[in-house]
Parts: C-alpha cells; structure tokens; sequence
C-alpha cells in the first residue's frame, strides 16, 4: 500500500487492493492452522468510538491482539474530538503515543483533518459518508466464494448511505459495475456518482433503479443495508414507509441467478429489509462476511503499522 492512512477507498489503486487481499487470505489461511503472525508486538493502536459497534470494536481489538499488538479503546467521553480539544491537537499527541489510529465517528470531514496533522495511520471504521474497511471486507468475501470478480454481477437494494458509497468506489476501482436500487430521494447523488465514474475507464459502471425487482434481475449478489442507520433515528417511520418493497426476501430471490448470494454488513433488522428466511437461509453468506472483517483488518494493521 503507497498510502498512509486508509480513508476512502478512492484514494487506493487497484494493486493495493489486491495486496490487502492477498495479504488477508494469507493472514485468514495462517489463523486456520493455529498461527498468528505476531508482527505488530510492542505496537499500540488506539480506537477512537465516537459511535458505538460491536462487530467494529471487536474484530480492530481481536485483529491487534492476534498481531501481538495492544489495542486502547477511546469513547467520545475520553477524547470529545474537536470540542474538548481540537482535532489538530489530538491528532498531535496521540501520535506521540500510539502508532497507529482507528476512528469511528460521524463526520468524514473530522477523520481526513485527523489524518491530515497524525504523523501515524489513520483507518476510517466508518464515518456516516463511508465505511472502507466494510466494503473491503466485502469485495474479499465476494473474490472468495466465486473465486473472480469476472461477470459478476452486485446488486445493492437499499438506502445511498455509506456502505453504498464505499461499494460503488471499490467496484469502480476493480471494474466491477455496480448495481443499485434506492426509493426516489434516497439515491447516490449525482455529485458522487460523477466523482465514481471518474476512477474508471469503464461507461458501465453505476447502474441506477428504483425498482428492485428490476435491479435483482440475474444478480450474482444481493446484499442490503438496515434503513434507519445510527443517528437517523429521528426519521424512522419516515423511512419506513419510504423503503417498503426494498426488502430482500423470497420473491426477490427467484429474479437472481439460482445460486445467488445474500450479504448484509449488520445488525439486521429482520422483518423490515431482509427476512428471517433469507438471512438465515442456504443463499446467506452474511456470518462469512462478518468474519472476514477480522481477517481483513488484520491486513490493513499489518500493511499499515509496519512501516
């Protein structure tokens, strides 16, 4: 990876994707046999939560761990980014203690300044515009069951939020088209949608429904989002009724391919976007998708925090 930190997919090129993968299905092969490479002892990372996760926080802890490494779990009470002190100032002094940094927050705009004044890594755990690490995450777990990206076909049924972004980006950057169906206000913007085109030669690239059943057509993935994320609590019956007939269920099924697999980065909220049949069913890969997380993550650490 020619990158310091992992912030956006965007600024990664296609060959340090393909070396956090190679790294992780190496890291994943090496855990499997009862072997942890403990590359990262005497390193500390510190974890910033200004949102609260579970899958997030333990697979980062668990990651660190299994490197050798010492993982410092920071809440919003702990450090308060940008009001306690400015985001200048933390970023300074932490980089005198830790070697590495995650952060979970809402605003992108806080983990870029972050970046911008931390002389050590920087990993964007999400941010309520993208989620790096869980599209990464997903694209290996993709590359893993079908063994290529080549004619595969993703199909996203849901809400333009962060985990959309971070796939549309990723897919771009491999060459993947991207396929998504979103009720009318809810869509990937135009101006995003402009800056995806924009990191690939291909025309084909972003595909745009408001019809699911349209979208889901031959789809070699299916993978959904919950509607109301952390912080949106607000609009929940909003959204609610915006979303309905975006749900993944058994009839959206028989319109994909008949060995079509499901995803979802979780928590899921059965019975509103995918169903307890769906989820819980032969097409789900959602638990391998969870798992790889830690496997993933274990790369960026180790790609990041060695040099």
């Amino acid at each position: 990876m020619k990158c310091k930190d992992l912030i956006s997919i965007a600024e990664l090129t296609p060959s340090d994707i393909e070396e956090i993968f190679s790294v992780t299905r190496e890291l994943k092969e090496w855990h499997s046999k009862g072997y942890d490479e403990k590359c990262l002892s005497g390193k500390t990372l510190g974890m910033i939560f200004e949102k609260s996760s579970m899958r997030t926080r333990v697979s980062f802890e668990v990651a660190m761990v299994q490197l050798g490494g010492h993982p410092i779990y920071l809440t919003q009470n702990d450090i308060n980014l940008g009001k306690r002190e400015t985001v200048k100032d933390g970023a300074r002094v932490l980089s005198r203690y830790v070697d590495g940094i995650v952060i979970r927050t809402f605003s992108q705009e806080v983990i870029q300044e972050l970046a911008r004044y931390a002389t050590v890594p920087v990993i964007n755990a999400l941010s309520d515009y993208l989620h790096p690490c869980q599209a990464l995450s997903d694209l290996y777990t993709i590359q893993e069951k079908f063994g290529a990206y080549t004619n595969i076909k993703i199909v996203f049924i849901g809400d333009g939020n962060n985990v959309a972004r971070s796939l549309a980006q990723i897919s771009a950057k491999l060459g993947i088209p991207f396929h998504i169906a979103s009720p009318k206000g809810y869509e990937l913007t135009s101006d995003f949608t402009s800056q995806v085109k924009q990191m690939t030669d291909r025309s084909d690239i972003l595909h745009l429904y408001q019809d699911p059943k349209e979208a889901a057509e031959n789809a070699n993935i299916l993978y959904t989002d919950t509607w109301v994320s952390m912080g949106q609590e607000a609009e929940a019956q909003i959204r609610k009724q915006a979303f309905k007939g975006f749900q993944i269920n058994s009839d959206l099924l028989k319109v994909a391919k008949d060995d079509v697999k499901v995803m979802h980065c979780l928590p899921a909220h059965r019975g509103e976007e995918i169903t307890d049949e769906v989820i819980d069913g032969q097409h789900s890969i959602v638990y391998d998708q969870a798992e790889n997380r830690l496997h993933l993550e274990k790369a960026l650490l180790k790609l990041l925090l060695r040099r």
